[in-house]
């Protein structure tokens, strides 16, 4: 019970609590340059979640042979690869997303996030919870991207996933389009009003917490005693 409640906090911390964009503001950098569209959003995410996964298990398993004054580069190696896979899946099945997503798709090698979970965790870690720990932080990051990603669309260009076959027009807007979200000040933007709503939210869910009072807070008996012969003390003093 007590290992399955740590995989269970494992996992969730990283979508809300922890999220790694919007909360420990890392991959910033992919999070605003792909972001223009819903579908983009929703493709880096996954595909980021899916190397986090990956590296995150081999990084644990290998974790015990791995020499410590080359852990990085082995690191680079093993997540390299894994983005390589990927890469190579998204252009053969994939060659929309592939294209759009562009040169942000090999950069998720020296992307922040995965870097600091293959090191801070899953080097320190099983592969359980490693796992569990690249999935929470993967889902927390596709969330990220994409809610900026729905934002930008909706509001730069009047539409929901263009360019797929489920996309959906939005009457005024398509019309009318604020071609500023779909800039790099509109994600800019977008981005300090999404940090914005997590910290408001953060706040009022934390406002009534009062911090655990540590000692006796002056009730004991020994620390009654100390008042009283203190007060004695004082006493004397100002007869004298």
């Amino acid at each position: 019970m007590k290992s399955s409640g740590k995989g269970l906090s494992t996992l969730t911390v990283g979508i809300i609590k922890e999220n790694p964009v919007l909360v420990m503001l890392l991959g910033i950098c992919p999070t605003l340059a792909v972001t223009t569209t819903l579908s983009n959003g929703i493709g880096m995410g996954i595909t980021t979640m899916f190397v986090l996964v990956c590296s995150n298990i081999t990084i644990s398993l290998l974790k015990g042979v791995i020499p410590e004054n080359v852990r990085l580069p082995c690191y680079i190696v093993v997540i390299a690869g894994f983005v390589t896979f990927i890469e190579k899946i998204l252009e053969t099945f994939v060659p929309e997303l592939y294209d759009s997503l562009g040169l942000f798709l090999p950069l998720i090698v020296v992307n922040c996030i995965v870097m600091a979970r293959a090191e801070g965790f899953a080097s320190k870690n099983n592969p359980l919870l490693s796992a569990l720990d690249g999935l929470g932080k993967g889902i927390g990051f596709t969330l990220a991207l994409s809610l900026m990603g729905l934002f930008r669309e909706i509001l730069g260009g009047g539409t929901i996933l263009a360019g797929t076959d489920y996309a959906v027009e939005i009457p005024i807007l398509s019309a009318n389009p604020m071609l500023l979200f779909i800039f790099p000040a509109g994600g800019f933007f977008t981005f300090a009003m999404l940090i914005a709503v997590v910290n408001t939210l953060a706040k009022r869910k934390n406002r009534d917490y009062k911090p655990r009072q540590i000692g006796c807070g002056g009730d004991c008996k020994n620390c009654a005693s100390k008042k009283s012969s203190c007060a004695t003390q004082k006493s004397e003093e100002k007869s004298a």
